[in-house]
């Protein structure tokens, strides 16, 4: 191989390395800085191809995209001394890429402990200013919105970050106050329905004496309607008895002998004494009844 070649070859390689490590690329999920001898000589690198000098830059890229911090949960103290097992996490990406840096070394997992504590704090703060009531329903949207809003200007003086949102994922008593406080609310809840039941006993009672009442009442009139009625049906009826036999008072006498004849000889057996002259055999001896 010739000399010439030999130093065509050189430099191709040459170049070649330069390209490898003079060129880089920013992707559009991505945030840089450069770096000359580790200190920032440009804090933000847009997306797309860049050149940098070999040994003397360095390029430091961070995700750019929003990322997500989940804290462990800890132990709040309410206003009233009431200890909360507290549960959250926070979205957040990286706003200023030279205190980002500086903050935190370019470590996101860094980032994320750091902001972690800074949320823990600011949790404290708001639960020790709140009732358990407030914390657990009255107030929850307003303590994740005050949390974001104080969190915020600190997130970026002192880490460069933007804080996104701030989310109260769970909210629990402690194992060890747990249980005496179901107990509690469990007295307090049969204490109620034993209310609720002895309200809707005495109710129940006073419906079925109502009901009782009404019934009798009712009775009663129907009763007396009956018995006005059957009145004046016996009434009419004896009218029409009255009109009937006044018309022939005679068969009216041999009916009611009839009558009296069969009701009296209807058993088996039966010894009837009575006068021969009696009026009961008036009709007996003769058709007519003649005396």
């Amino acid at each position: 191989m010739s000399s010439r070649n030999m130093t065509l070859l050189i430099i191709v390689a040459l170049l070649v390395w330069l390209g490898s490590n003079g060129l880089y690329v920013i992707k559009e999920t991505e945030r840089g800085v450069l770096l000359k001898f580790g200190e920032v000589v440009d804090p933000d690198l847009k997306p797309g191809l860049h050149w940098k000098i070999p040994f003397v830059n360095n390029v430091r890229k961070f995700d750019g995209r929003v990322l997500t911090v989940d804290s462990q949960p800890e132990r709040f103290f309410t206003q009233e001394k009431k200890a909360l097992i507290v549960d959250s996490y926070a979205k957040f990406r990286v706003s200023d890429t030279a205190k980002f840096y500086t903050a935190t070394n370019g470590e996101v997992l860094r980032a994320m402990q750091l902001l972690s504590q800074r949320i823990n704090d600011g949790l404290r703060n708001q639960v020790a200013i709140r009732t358990i009531q407030e914390v657990v329903s009255g107030e929850r949207d307003q303590l994740m919105i005050d949390l974001q809003e104080s969190l915020n200007d600190v997130a970026r003086t002192e880490l460069g970050i933007e804080l996104v949102d701030v989310r109260v994922k769970r909210i629990d008593l402690p194992s060890d106050v747990s249980e005496s406080v179901y107990r509690r609310m469990n007295a307090e809840r049969e204490k109620e329905a034993r209310e609720h039941r002895s309200q809707g006993q005495e109710l129940a009672e006073g419906i079925r004496a109502a009901a009782d009442r009404e019934v009798t009442v009712i009775r009663a009139n129907a009763y007396r309607d009956a018995e006005q009625i059957r009145g004046e049906g016996d009434a009419e009826a004896t009218r029409v008895y009255a009109e009937a036999f006044n018309q022939d008072p005679e068969f009216y006498a041999f009916t009611r002998s009839l009558k009296a004849y069969q009701e009296a000889f209807s058993g088996e057996g039966n010894i009837l004494l009575v006068q021969p002259d009696s009026d009961f055999f008036r009709y007996l001896k003769s058709p007519q009844g003649a005396e």
